[in-house]
């Protein structure tokens, strides 16, 4: 009788490869440093490094979709985000619902019937970590966590794009607070279409719970990052420590949440 050696089948889980974990982190890291380089700049430098601040955060959240959790998963992200951003775009600025009316700027870059290109791109960069976020806090409740997060998120960036010209309001009742700029419909809007995009993305991502591949550790970086560089922009380079106050409060209960969450539930 013989005894066969026993082989262990080899993890069916592709691992990242060195080249692609270098290339995730470049991405991420022209990202970051883009962004670090944006209270420092005015004129055509900060209208560069805002459009191409965005193009680099999606293609880092692109790239973890990718190596993370495969070609599939990337597709149908890339796919059902950036169409459903158009369409709720070019709805939004044609109809003034659900965000309120407002009109873009022709400083963003090449449009699409008046909807700047990086926007839609824009929803791609946070949609990723957002997402991943509300499927570990809040299973069942993915397309309201999510919802909020991306509304939370906005609470950052509406201010910002409007005090550089990018985009323009007209205000016509409540405003969100120590934001005079900024209707409250936006949120509203923002929270609703949200919901909706994280609602389709639930139901058409696979919804795998561990990484095969790159860890999280990318988006939740980033997601980290947005937090606190909002807080931080807004206290020390923009003079608006309302703005600071009200999205830190909003989207650190996010981010909060969910670094609870991975800290004493169990490892995904």
């Amino acid at each position: 009788m013989s005894i066969r050696n026993f082989r262990p089948r080899r993890d069916s889980r592709r691992r990242i490869t060195p080249f692609q974990n270098f290339l995730l982190i470049a991405v991420l890291t022209v990202a970051i440093g883009l962004q670090i380089s944006y209270p420092l700049l005015d004129g055509e430098p900060l209208r560069l490094v805002t459009i191409s601040t965005v193009y680099w955060g999606a293609g880092a959240m692109l790239l973890h979709a990718l190596f993370a959790y495969r070609l599939t998963y990337a597709l149908r992200f890339l796919a059902i985000t950036f169409f459903y951003a158009l369409f709720v775009e070019q709805v939004g600025m044609r109809t003034g619902w659900p965000f309120g009316t407002y009109d873009y700027s022709g400083s963003l870059g090449y449009q699409i019937y008046g909807v700047p290109l990086v926007v839609p791109f824009a929803w791609l960069m946070m949609a990723h970590p957002i997402i991943l976020a509300a499927r570990r806090i809040a299973p069942r409740w993915v397309f309201l966590v999510g919802g909020y997060g991306l509304m939370a998120w906005d609470l950052f960036l509406d201010p910002q794009m409007v005090s550089a010209g990018r985009w323009t309001w007209e205000i016509s009742g409540s405003t969100v607070p120590f934001q005079p700029e900024i209707p409250i419909s936006n949120t509203f809007g923002w929270l609703l279409t949200g919901m909706g995009l994280m609602a389709l993305l639930d139901f058409a991502l696979p919804k795998e719970r561990r990484s095969l591949g790159a860890s999280r550790a990318v988006p939740e970086f980033f997601l980290m990052w947005s937090w606190l560089s909002g807080v931080i922009a807004n206290l020390f380079f923009f003079d608006r420590p309302g703005v600071a106050l009200v999205g830190g409060t909003a989207l650190g209960l996010v981010v909060l949440w969910y670094f609870l969450s991975v800290k004493l539930g169990r490892n995904d």
